[in-house]
């Protein structure tokens, strides 16, 4: 099975994926005129912007949640496996699918703004099976894509976070391969469970604390490792760029390149245009959708170009030897004993236990919105939810018993799926976001605070369930 499995996964990145992200990324990028880039202060400062309703979520809140899925346990051991497996030229590939990969976030994210409806409480609610239903005619495809949305994020990431969780605490000598991964399992089970029984809402209040916490502690953390081989940092550019250039290596082993493993992880990291982040774009109270879509875009540069980042930097700093034999959390508990000592695998198992618990929260609200959709866009019956939530939890215990290879496998093909469903569909629909940015920039450039009005970019408002005078 676990043979399958890999081989389904290479097949499925090399060459599927890596030409369905970059061209998407690449058409989105010029399409849009480097919105990413061109429009970053901006979207920094719309990230605080308050909903004219306090009872809303806003555009802060909806960043958080998508941060909280983004910002998880592939931020140290994905970029950790990444270096080991193909190199230090992986980091360059992330940069890179960050960058490219960003237009794509704010694609989505526009569109799920537009097709988003209008919930019986005066919310809103929407994503990718939305906007597939209503611009493209497809319920079938759109309930494919939660069906796969469901895999993804209750099933194949939460094995993944589990796994990775557990492995933090393989450097204690308390250690036991029989016991030990088995009661990491059921205790954050048990906790995740507890959590989700309390809603969306709390959900959404739990990860609008718990992640920029979260991040600001890792980060120092790295900082400092960074600061105190600072001497290896000239060494340490030269020798990611001249990994990530060594084409005769990247072709030599494709699958197995610093090229193929950077894009990975960098899309298992970041996840622009998975199609996952529009669920929590489409619940922020905002007056025009770009507003959104520039938001997401500095989601994933948090995600990637500073904790991503992060992680990469203290490692290969730190001068701690690159093998296979220390990929994922020995590589980076490692580079932090060089600086804290002993307390170097204590710090990792704090960080490992907020990203992941964080992860699993976040995966699950996603979730949360793909059931509503199969469920003829009505809330599965109590019942159902808590019965649902028991077996994610389930899930999550069996993660932290499965072996590594099988974990990383079942995400990536869950994901992978999920892409390439998604983005084909933003590039059909992609008319309709390009005209939306071209009318946020007008208002913007006459001074005024945008506002959205479908007919204005030729949408017929009847049509829509959201946005209509």
């Amino acid at each position: 099975m676990l043979g399958i499995l890999s081989k389904i996964d290479d097949v499925m990145y090399y060459p599927v994926l890596i030409i369905i992200l970059g061209v998407a990324g690449l058409y989105f990028t010029f399409r849009t005129r480097f919105v990413q880039i061109r429009l970053f202060r901006e979207a920094c400062r719309l990230v605080m912007e308050k909903p004219v309703d306090k009872q809303h979520v806003s555009s802060f809140q909806a960043l958080m949640i998508s941060t909280a899925s983004r910002v998880g346990t592939g931020n140290i051991v994905g970029v950790s496996t990444a270096i080991c497996l193909g190199g230090p030229g992986a980091v360059f590939w992330m940069w890179l699918m960050c960058i490219i990969g960003a237009a794509s976030a704010f694609v989505e994210s526009t569109l799920a703004q537009i097709y988003k409806r209008r919930g019986e409480d005066g919310g809103c609610y929407g994503g990718p099976a939305y906007y597939i239903e209503q611009a493209l005619h497809s319920p079938f495809l759109a309930a494919v894509f939660c069906v796969f949305l469901i895999s993804t994020y209750a099933f194949g990431f939460n094995l993944l976070c589990s796994y990775n969780l557990q492995s933090t605490f393989a450097a204690y000598s308390f250690y036991r391969p029989g016991i030990t991964p088995v009661i990491v399992g059921a205790v954050i089970a048990l906790m995740v469970g507890w959590c989700v029984m309390g809603g969306g809402k709390k959900m959404v209040r739990l990860t609008e604390i718990m992640v920029p916490f979260m991040g600001l502690f890792y980060v120092a953390l790295s900082l400092i490792v960074i600061l105190a081989h600072i001497r290896n940092v000239p060494a340490m550019f030269q020798q990611i760029f001249q990994d990530a250039f060594d084409f005769r290596s990247i072709f030599g082993g494709i699958s197995g390149s610093c090229m193929i493993y950077g894009i990975k992880r960098g899309l298992y990291s970041n996840e622009a245009g998975v199609g996952s982040a529009p669920n929590a774009s489409a619940s922020a109270m905002v007056t025009h959708p770009v507003k959104q879509g520039l938001v997401q875009t500095v989601s994933v540069y948090i995600d990637t170009m500073l904790l991503c980042t992060a992680t990469a930097f203290m490692c290969l700093s730190s001068g701690v030897e690159i093998s296979s034999e220390v990929n994922g959390t020995p590589y980076v508990q490692n580079a932090l004993s060089t600086v804290f000592g002993s307390l170097g695998p204590l710090f990792i198992t704090l960080a490992m236990i907020l990203f992941a618990f964080t992860t699993l929260i976040g995966n699950l609200y996603y979730v949360e919105n793909a059931l509503i959709y199969l469920n003829g866009k009505k809330k599965p019956s109590s019942l159902f939810t808590k019965l649902f939530y028991i077996v994610c939890a389930g899930v999550i215990f069996v993660g932290a018993i499965i072996p590594m290879d099988a974990a990383w496998a079942a995400a990536d093909i869950t994901m992978g799926l999920m892409t390439i469903i998604n983005l084909p569909c933003c590039f059909v629909l992609y008319r309709t976001v390009g005209d939306a940015l071209k009318d946020y920039e007008r208002q913007s450039k006459a001074g005024q605070n945008p506002e959205f009005r479908a007919g204005k970019i030729g949408l017929d408002e009847r049509k829509l369930s959201f946005w209509k005078d």
